[in-house]
């Protein structure tokens, strides 16, 4: 409203004064007042502009903050199958997509509250200074949006067409980039290549086909709004030269005309600007409708004397089971070794374990001491409770990711990505202080000794408060994964599932985590690792082959065609092994 009545008055000062030099011969001395007022007003309205373009910046920054965050959480609850199958997908999204959300909220949204306040008020001024004029406009207005409906729809499609194509790019060039290694040393890497490129090219080709529609659609209404403005002020010269409208009034009109259609041409321009962003926030209400899968509500059993039993466990993948009904017992303090060959279901299984994927056919159950050796008291883990369950489950992937932070906050804290990371909270307790990391543990100095994180940390150069990550120094894989063992170690948690912690790694590295394994399970803790070499499976007390095997043709098969899909990145990660 603000605007709208600046505008007006606006109008209204300038003809004055206009009107007054003109018709009256009046002198800078009797307008001076108009021309104080006129600067008011124009400064006045340069700050309105000003705090509406400020606060659109950041409620669209955290509009669009807000949206990936709603969406990331809802991907984590929704669970690898789900994240197998649209992952490339909600990544494209939530980077790309939801940019081109901010003009929408920049421009497109202002403007349509301009349209609703300032072509109301400038119509209603019409009406009272020059009815003629307010009938020009009053049956001229219409055609804006009704071209702009005509017009969007047709931006709607292509821009819909347009984010597709981002999305399936940019799945292109993940995979792309995750697989270069292997394509590379098979020297298939120019391939894939060439069809990034096409895609590339379909990319621009809609991109501008995007902008042809939105110039066409601004000729368009530039030439609407020109035509009503001129047949206005053509209308009112003729009124002038033969003496049936003062000067003042044509002034006022020639100069409120424009206003009225001025907000509902740039919702015309800015409506293309912020088509891509509308598609994708489609898209982003469709994730976060989709319904999440059940979980239970029993609190864990306590896993420090618990035992697990897979009965018959199979996970559907690609036309296999993978595992194919494994049944194993684990035992609380036991160290487990899961083995078997590339693509046998050793990651699904780790995933099954952990309460993130549920398996197609069998069950998995944990028996609560005294009942251990028995089924009397067994909970299925699908009745269990996935917060009480992980808050004893420390998972130490092949590749720990870590934290923007210092080497102390990384360790005494939950990195990101562990789904069922536990954070090193009892043992190695310590509160950063605001300007450092604050003293050292000597619970986390012997952790960091077992693992050999120690020498790690020796040649830092700031020791434990060395930052690390985005801005800080970088760590080596064999380095990230002692710092997870180190954070396992610090850990209360009784399980610790481990996927491959000497992949990747020379003698020295995985000498040091072999150290870290056999402190791990000295401390009481249940130990699950998926293992391929012979010094990690010697370490095992059990071992517990995986198999698959493929499914018939029938009924089932339908179970691995749903299924196939979203164990492609758990297969993909165990095929790497």
């Amino acid at each position: 409203m603000a605007t709208a009545a600046l505008v007006v008055a606006q109008a209204f000062l300038v003809s004055g004064a206009v009107g007054a030099v003109i018709s009256k011969g009046a002198g800078p001395t009797a307008v001076r007042g108009l021309l104080l007022a006129l600067g008011g007003v124009v400064a006045a309205r340069a700050l309105v502009i000003l705090l509406q373009e400020v606060h659109a910046h950041r409620s669209a920054a955290g509009t669009i903050i807000e949206l990936r965050r709603l969406v990331l959480e809802h991907a984590a609850r929704l669970g690898p199958r789900w994240q197998a199958v649209h992952g490339t997908e909600a990544a494209t999204l939530l980077t790309r997509g939801l940019d081109d959300l901010e003009p929408y909220f920049t421009r497109y949204l202002p403007q349509l509250v301009l349209t609703a306040t300032v072509t109301p008020a400038t119509v209603l001024v019409l009406i009272t200074q020059d009815w003629p004029a307010a009938v020009a406009v009053v049956c001229t207005l219409p055609l804006i949006p009704i071209f702009m409906i005509l017009i969007g729809r047709m931006t709607q499609s292509v821009s819909q067409e347009r984010l597709e194509t981002m999305q399936v790019l940019g799945d292109q060039v993940l995979d792309l980039i995750s697989g270069l290694p292997t394509l590379k040393a098979l020297g298939r890497e120019q391939k894939p290549a060439e069809r990034v490129r096409a895609l590339g090219r379909s990319y621009r080709r809609t991109t501008m086909s995007t902008l042809r529609i939105a110039f066409l659609s601004g000729a368009v209404l530039e030439f609407i709004t020109t035509l009503s403005v001129a047949i206005i002020a053509v209308e009112i010269g003729f009124r002038l030269v033969a003496g049936r409208m003062d000067l003042f009034t044509g002034l006022l009109v020639l100069m409120v005309a424009p206003e009225v259609y001025q907000p509902l041409r740039q919702v015309g321009f800015q409506f293309h600007a912020s088509a891509n962003g509308v598609a994708a926030a489609e898209s982003v209400f469709e994730i976060l409708e989709t319904p999440v899968p059940e979980h239970g509500s029993l609190p864990a059993p306590d896993l420090r004397t618990a035992t697990i039993r897979l009965d018959a466990v199979s996970v559907a993948a690609r036309g296999a089971w993978a595992p194919a009904g494994l049944s194993t017992t684990i035992r609380p303090g036991s160290l487990v070794a899961l083995t078997g060959a590339s693509g046998a279901g050793k990651t699904t299984t780790t995933q099954v374990l952990l309460g993130l994927l549920p398996a197609d056919r069998g069950r998995v159950r944990v028996v609560p001491a005294p009942e251990g050796d028995g089924l009397d008291g067994a909970v299925d883990l699908s009745e269990i409770d996935p917060g009480t369950w992980w808050k004893q489950i420390v998972w130490v992937p092949q590749r720990p990711t870590i934290t923007p932070g210092t080497v102390l906050e990384n360790v005494l804290s939950n990195a990101p990505g562990d789904t069922a990371g536990n954070a090193a909270d009892a043992a190695c307790s310590a509160s950063p202080t605001a300007g450092g990391t604050g003293p050292v543990p000597a619970e986390l100095v012997e952790a960091a000794r077992a693992t050999g994180f120690d020498e790690v940390v020796a040649g830092l150069p700031q020791g434990w408060d060395t930052l690390v990550g985005s801005g800080g120094v970088g760590l080596s894989v064999g380095q990230r994964q002692r710092l997870a063992l180190t954070r396992a170690l610090c850990s209360t948690a009784p399980l610790v599932v481990m996927d491959e912690p000497t992949a990747h790694l020379d003698a020295a590295s995985e000498a040091h985590v072999l150290t870290a394994v056999r402190a791990l399970h000295a401390s009481g803790r249940t130990v699950v690792i998926i293992a391929h070499r012979p010094a990690l499976i010697a370490l095992a007390e059990q071992t517990v082959a995986v198999t698959s095997e493929p499914i018939p043709p029938g009924p089932q098969a339908e179970v691995s065609t749903d299924g196939s899909a979203a164990h492609e990145a758990a297969r993909a990660q165990e095929e790497a092994l």
